[in-house]
């Protein structure tokens, strides 16, 4: 059997794709990727191609992005091409550039397939890629779960490649004559995966030729041994997290049952993937700590007075809205800013509209999440008032407040906190000639 009947086997038996799916391929321009784009145009996908562009390289990535570019033309592929300040991302994140790059790539795919109609994201991962993620895993502690590695699909991203080895790719590489791009970065022991890959495996390969595959068996039996334990787990789960919004609710009293028993609330909350030590310091905290917050790599958890609150962490801080001008309507996260100039100084008694003197701003302004430090007048209090004050004064939670808009003037001032208070510096007076009146929805 070829690749390309191996690859349509694989999709079916793992049920990732239907003919009719639209499909947004991420290729970096390295062999594996490379490969799945071909394996996807040879297949008749309906699909386009998503390219990053971290800058980390010089000119290693803009050549990077020519290859896929010119792999995009030829082909009649569309392409999306995105760059990215990667290390001043990671380092307002306080994260290394390896989780920044990420963060971001994830980010930027589901939003591309969200506004573009893409059903499938697919990943190049192969079979190795799975072996060291089960290695690293193992390393880390994460339990069952972790030693599953990578999923084939999950959520909307799917990994076509895993039934492939790393030495069968080159192969394949090779014979359709494939051009790609090493990321020299690969060879780096620096970089943990690039150690187990280069140094490690190795000598379990020595131990065991057929080393990829007899893992390949431990790992699908990790998976049904998770999978048995879930048939116990999850009836518990469904009883006490409550689906509210962008996230979860657990009343305290429901856990507290289970509070003290440490290995079964791992698996409770494993899909979030908080670790034992974090869920440890939880039980420490249970009763005195109300208001901390717990993170795992992709959740924060607030431990509140009765109840606990899940979120996904929000990524790309740097998708701020813009509002210019000649702007009329502006879309930001879940909100819709619509701005219009006018000489109508009427006073509107409505939360969702700001009305600010025209003549005091300075464009563009911007719509983004708070930040530690902030701080403004507001309309109707005396002096001025730290955001963070003023969201405990308004009851806003830790987590409600990141998704609050906070529209920023041209000199750094807050003007709106969106939905609640306008800064006082900016109010329409008795004088006022032009007025900037935006309004806040989310419909």
């Amino acid at each position: 059997m070829n690749v390309l009947e191996r690859l349509k086997g694989y999709i079916e038996k793992e049920h990732l794709l239907m003919l009719h799916h639209k499909v947004l391929l991420t290729v970096s321009g390295g062999k594996d990727s490379m490969l799945m784009a071909h394996l996807f145009v040879k297949a008749g996908y309906t699909l386009a191609i998503a390219h990053c562009n971290f800058k980390l390289r010089g000119t290693d990535s803009d050549e990077d992005e020519v290859l896929v570019r010119k792999f995009a033309m030829e082909n009649n592929v569309p392409i999306y091409v995105r760059h990215f300040d990667t290390k001043a991302y990671a380092k307002e994140r306080q994260i290394s550039i390896q989780m920044a790059a990420r963060e971001l790539r994830y980010a930027w795919f589901e939003k591309l397939r969200h506004e573009m109609g893409f059903d499938r994201i697919a990943v190049a991962h192969h079979l190795n890629d799975h072996i060291e993620t089960v290695l690293l895993n193992l390393c880390r502690g994460t339990g069952l779960q972790g030693l599953q590695g990578i999923l084939p699909v999950r959520e909307r991203i799917i990994r076509p490649l895993l039934f492939l080895k790393a030495s069968e790719i080159e192969h394949f590489v090779n014979m359709y004559g494939i051009s790609y791009r090493d990321d020299q970065s690969n060879f780096s022991t620096k970089y943990a995966r690039n150690k187990i890959r280069i140094d490690i495996i190795p000598h379990f390969q020595k131990l065991q030729p057929d080393f990829e595959m007899v893992f390949e068996q431990n790992i699908h039996h990790f998976k049904e041994s998770y999978q048995l334990l879930q048939q116990f787990v999850e009836p518990i789960r469904k009883k006490i997290f409550y689906p509210i919004g962008e996230g979860w609710e657990v009343r305290k009293q429901d856990l507290e049952p289970y509070l003290d028993n440490l290995p079964l609330l791992y698996e409770l909350f494993s899909p979030f993937n908080f670790s034992k030590g974090i869920l440890s310091d939880l039980q420490q905290a249970w009763t005195r700590e109300s208001g901390r917050i717990f993170q795992s790599d992709c959740y924060h958890m607030l431990l509140d007075r009765n109840e606990l609150f899940i979120r996904e962490k929000e990524f790309i801080s740097a998708d701020e809205g813009l509002i210019t001008s000649e702007t009329s309507t502006v879309e930001w996260k879940q909100y819709y800013f619509h701005a219009e100039v006018s000489a109508d100084v009427t006073i509107i008694q409505a939360t969702e509209v700001a009305k600010l003197e025209y003549d005091l701003l300075v464009f563009p302004l911007t719509i983004r999440s708070w930040k530690v430090g902030d701080s403004f007048y507001p309309l109707g209090m005396e002096g001025r008032k730290k955001l963070s004050d003023f969201f405990i004064n308004k009851k806003i939670s830790l987590f409600e407040k990141e998704n609050i808009p906070i529209v920023v003037n041209g000199n750094g001032d807050i003007l709106w906190v969106a939905n609640y208070r306008i800064d006082n510096r900016y109010k329409i007076t008795s004088n006022t000639k032009k007025v900037l009146t935006l309004v806040c929805r989310t419909d």
